[in-house]
């Protein structure tokens, strides 16, 4: 009995010590724009989640694509790269928020957007109409995910 006690205060320990070691918040660096680090992080974990950015369709030349599709895909692309960089994936995704700058591309958005999640495991989302998005994108979409303990 006197050992499973001290097994116990041991591992309790350890977990605290593990916790303890990883900082409250943690920011992820900064994405290039025309060279030059942006004013924002990619993302930051507070405690289990990962808040990830706003993401435009912007392609690795920095241009964007020029349909609205071509945009949607992209945008997409650039979500699962910074989620994959945090060793997370789609299934992780819990929220989004979807900012278009016009509605009537809603259709077109979700055709893009819903093949990207588990059958069934569609994230809670919100959408609007914006007026003058980053870089002259039509569409921008941020996101929420589960990160788990670490």
């Amino acid at each position: 009995m006197k050992y499973a006690i001290a097994l116990v205060a041991l591992l309790g320990a350890t977990a605290v010590n593990a916790r303890a070691q990883r900082p409250a918040v943690e920011y992820f660096p900064a994405p290039e724009l025309n060279g030059r680090p942006a004013p924002f992080s990619t993302a930051v974990r507070v405690g289990d989640v990962l808040y990830l950015s706003g993401q435009i369709g912007i392609q690795a030349d920095g241009k964007l694509p020029p349909t609205f599709e071509g945009q949607a895909k992209q945008t997409m692309e650039n979500i699962g790269g910074a989620l994959k960089a945090r060793g997370l994936g789609w299934s992780d995704v819990f929220k989004c928020t979807v900012m278009i700058a016009d509605m009537k591309n809603w259709p077109a958005f979700n055709a893009v957007y819903v093949p990207y999640f588990p059958a069934g495991k569609l994230p809670a989302r919100s959408a609007f109409g914006a007026n003058g998005l980053a870089l002259g994108a039509e569409l921008e979409l941020e996101c929420m995910a589960y990160a788990g303990p670490k």
